[in-house]
C-alpha cells in the first residue's frame, strides 16, 4: 500500500485530526504535507459534509445541510520544485470507500447517499420542478450500489473524485472574487444565489490561526464551482487510470482533493446527484516544467479519462430541445435542452412506477451519459440523456405490452416542512 500522507481517523471530526484540511481556496493556506515529483502516495478523504448526512429514512439532514462548511478537502499537498507556469501531472491509481470499514455512521463506511437539495438551500439543475429536499441511501457491495429508496436498480460505480485542483495565485483569486461578485450584483436577492461570495463563517483553513486566519477567511473563495484550477468539476469518467494536468499558480502547486463519489450521472443534476462517500485515493505526481506556456494550458485543466468503466452496451436515450415547458422558444439554449431531456427521462420512468423524485435521484447517481447533440441548427439546441438499460432489474424498453409496473417500495424520504 502507498504511504498515507494525509490520514483521517473516522472516529474524529474533520477539524479534529492530526492534519487539518481546508474548505476554501486561497494561496496562503499552508501545505499540510510535501511530496516529490515521482512519488506515489495515499490520501484519505472525508465526504463533503463531514458526516452531516445520515444513513436513515429522513431527508431533514439534506434540507438543513450546512453548505457553508463544504467541501472538506484533504491538503494542500505541496510538490517539491513546482513553480508557477509548470503543469502538475497527477495520475489516479486507485480509489474507493473507506478501507476495511464496511459499516458505521460516516458515508463511505459501506454506504453513500444522493440528495435532492431544497431550493432554499442550494437547489439543483431542476429546482423549479423539484423544490423540496429528498434523499436516497445506497448500500455498497463490491463495485455495486443498491438502494432501499430506489428499488429495482443496481449500479456498477465509476468511482471518482468530484473535486481536485491546485491553489490559485493572489491575482487569480482576486479575479474570481471580482467577476463572481459582479454576477451576484445583477440579482443579489436571487434564490438560489447566482454565486457564492467569500464567507468567513465555518471556514477551515488548515493550520492558519489568529490574524492570518481572519484575513484569509475574508478573502478565500468557496469551493462549490469549477474554475481555472480544476476544482469541483464532477467529471464521472475521472476515475482509475485517469491522468490530469493542472496549471500551477503558486510555488509547490498546493494540490487538494476530496468529494469522492461512488457513482454519478453526467451533470450531477440534483446538485448532490452523485453517490457521496468518504474514502481513499492513491495518486502519483510529476511535473512538466514550463508546461503552461508550452501547451497553452493557462486557464483550464486537461485530462486523459480512465479506462475502467462498467460494460453497459445498450442504452435508452431521451432528447430535449431549447423550448420551455410553456412553449417559449429559446435560441440555442443547451442548458434548457439538457433540462428538457432529463425531464423527458423522468416522466418516462414514472410510467414504470417510480415517483418523479425517485427517477430524478436515479438520473443524478446512475452512470448516465449526457451529450450536446446539436448546437448549430437555429433556433433549437438538442441535448440527449442516455440511460444504460442494464442497471434495471426489469425491461424498460417500450413494447406493445406496455410498461412493467414495479413496486416503488418506501420511496425517497422527503424532508418535513
Amino acid at each position: 500500500m502507498p504511504e498515507v500522507v494525509f490520514p483521517l481517523d473516522s472516529s474524529r471530526s474533520f477539524t479534529d485530526q492530526e492534519l487539518v484540511g481546508h474548505n476554501r481556496w486561497h494561496p496562503d493556506i499552508p501545505p499540510a504535507v510535501t511530496v516529490r515529483p515521482g512519488d506515489v502516495f495515499r490520501v484519505h478523504c472525508r465526504e463533503w459534509f463531514d458526516g452531516a448526512i445520515h444513513n436513515d429514512d429522513s431527508a431533514d439532514d439534506v434540507r438543513d445541510a450546512p453548505l457553508s462548511r463544504v467541501h472538506a478537502l484533504s491538503g494542500p499537498i505541496a510538490v517539491e520544485g513546482a513553480e508557477p507556469g509548470d503543469l502538475l501531472l497527477v495520475d489516479i491509481l486507485d480509489l474507493g470507500p473507506i478501507p476495511q470499514e464496511d459499516s458505521g455512521p460516516l458515508a463511505g463506511q459501506g454506504w453513500g447517499y444522493t440528495g435532492i437539495f431544497a431550493r432554499t438551500n442550494g437547489g439543483g439543475f431542476l429546482t423549479d420542478h423539484f423544490p423540496d429536499a429528498y434523499k436516497a441511501i445506497w448500500d455498497f457491495r463490491g463495485q455495486t450500489a443498491t438502494s432501499r429508496h430506489v428499488p429495482g436498480v443496481s449500479y456498477t460505480g465509476i468511482t471518482h473524485p468530484g473535486l481536485m485542483g491546485t491553489a490559485p495565485s493572489a491575482d487569480l483569486l482576486a479575479r474570481w472574487n471580482r467577476r463572481e461578485g459582479a454576477l451576484i450584483a445583477t440579482d443579489p436577492d436571487r434564490n438560489p444565489p447566482l454565486a457564492l461570495p467569500p464567507l468567513p463563517d465555518d471556514a477551515i483553513l488548515g493550520s492558519l490561526s489568529g490574524e492570518a486566519f481572519d484575513r484569509v477567511a475574508a478573502e478565500a473563495a468557496r469551493t462549490a464551482p469549477p474554475r481555472e484550477n480544476g476544482g469541483n468539476q464532477d467529471i464521472k469518467n475521472f476515475t482509475r487510470g485517469s491522468r490530469v494536468f493542472y496549471p500551477v499558480f503558486v510555488p509547490g502547486a498546493n494540490l487538494s482533493v476530496g468529494d469522492l463519489h461512488f457513482s454519478q450521472g453526467d451533470g450531477e443534476i440534483t446538485f448532490c446527484g452523485a453517490i457521496e462517500m468518504g474514502g481513499f485515493i492513491d495518486l502519483h505526481v510529476d511535473l512538466i516544467k514550463g508546461g503552461m506556456q508550452t501547451y497553452g494550458v493557462a486557464e483550464n485543466a486537461i485530462f486523459l479519462p480512465g479506462n475502467v468503466e462498467p460494460r453497459y452496451d445498450r442504452w435508452l436515450a431521451f432528447s430535449g430541445t431549447s423550448v420551455t415547458l410553456d412553449d417559449e422558444q429559446r435560441y440555442l439554449d443547451s442548458d434548457l435542452a439538457y433540462q428538457r431531456a432529463c425531464l423527458h427521462a423522468i416522466d418516462y420512468l414514472t410510467k414504470f412506477g417510480y415517483s418523479p423524485e425517485q427517477a430524478y435521484l436515479l438520473l443524478g447517481s446512475a452512470p448516465i451519459e449526457g451529450r450536446l447533440s446539436g448546437v448549430v441548427d437555429i433556433p433549437n439546441s438538442c441535448a440527449t440523456v442516455y440511460i444504460p438499460t442494464g442497471i434495471f432489474d426489469f425491461d424498460v424498453e417500450p413494447s406493445a405490452s406496455g410498461p412493467t409496473r414495479i413496486d416503488p417500495g418506501m420511496g425517497a424520504p422527503r424532508s418535513s416542512a
